[in-house]
């Protein structure tokens, strides 16, 4: 089972180096779910030496995406490729909630060679197994998902069906939710292919400015824990 670190600074990137996890998803902007990260965010990780997905995702809220998203899209994907990133992470819906195949079928084309993750956008399609079915033809690696719910515990149930129903055909990442508390049972009883956190806590930026911010910062205690409940499996 793989340990994926979704890590949106440089030090959660470090961070990911430090403890030799296997791969990170790197985003920024956490705050809002993720956003695409800067060029100078990817290359960063990139010299770090860590596999490294890069989330494209042009904005917050929903995933229907209009033509021009999509270029800005297709734009960071092309550069992610040519500097030798190793896998991006996709979701695009339509406005039916269904998968967006044709947008989909651009972003394969661009990305050919590349690992793809189909992140929590699959979360919110109507109907799971013609959802997954899709992205299996399609050649896509990987789905990060909740168990179409909100998080890991909540759909805990449905990410058991997920691994039955994937049959190994494409690989499951269960994420959204996941602490200490609740990891070991995910590994022990689901056994996904690979398990996805941020280990952050709120934090106060810059108290005394008056531009301060909380934001989602990585907490090196809470990933510990979760890293440690997972090695007692």
């Amino acid at each position: 089972m793989k340990i994926e670190l979704c890590a949106a600074s440089f030090e959660s990137i470090q961070l990911a180096q430090e403890l030799k996890i296997d791969r990170i998803e790197l985003c920024q902007n956490l705050e809002q779910g993720g956003i695409t990260p800067s060029i100078g965010m990817i290359d960063y990780a990139m010299a770090r030496g860590i596999e490294t997905n890069v989330l494209i995702r042009p904005r917050a809220g929903g995933f229907c995406y209009s033509e021009e998203e999509l270029k800005i899209m297709l734009l960071d994907i092309s550069y992610c490729k040519r500097i030798g990133a190793q896998g991006i992470v996709i979701g695009l819906l339509t406005e039916t909630n269904e998968i967006n195949r044709l947008q989909l079928e651009q972003i394969c084309a661009i990305a050919e060679g590349m690992n793809i993750t189909f992140h929590r956008a699959f979360d919110d399609t109507i109907e799971w197994k013609r959802s997954m079915d899709l992205l299996i033809n399609m050649g896509i690696n990987r789905i990060l998902t909740s168990g179409v719910s909100t998080n890991v515990d909540s759909g805990f149930l449905v990410l058991k069906e997920m691994m039955v129903y994937a049959k190994g055909r494409i690989e499951i990442m269960a994420g959204g939710g996941i602490n200490a508390n609740n990891v070991l049972k995910i590994a022990e009883e689901i056994n996904p292919d690979a398990i996805h956190f941020s280990g952050t806590a709120k934090t106060l930026l810059d108290e005394d400015s008056l531009f301060s911010e909380t934001i989602l910062k990585v907490d090196r205690k809470k990933v510990l824990r979760i890293l440690s409940s997972l090695s007692r499996n």
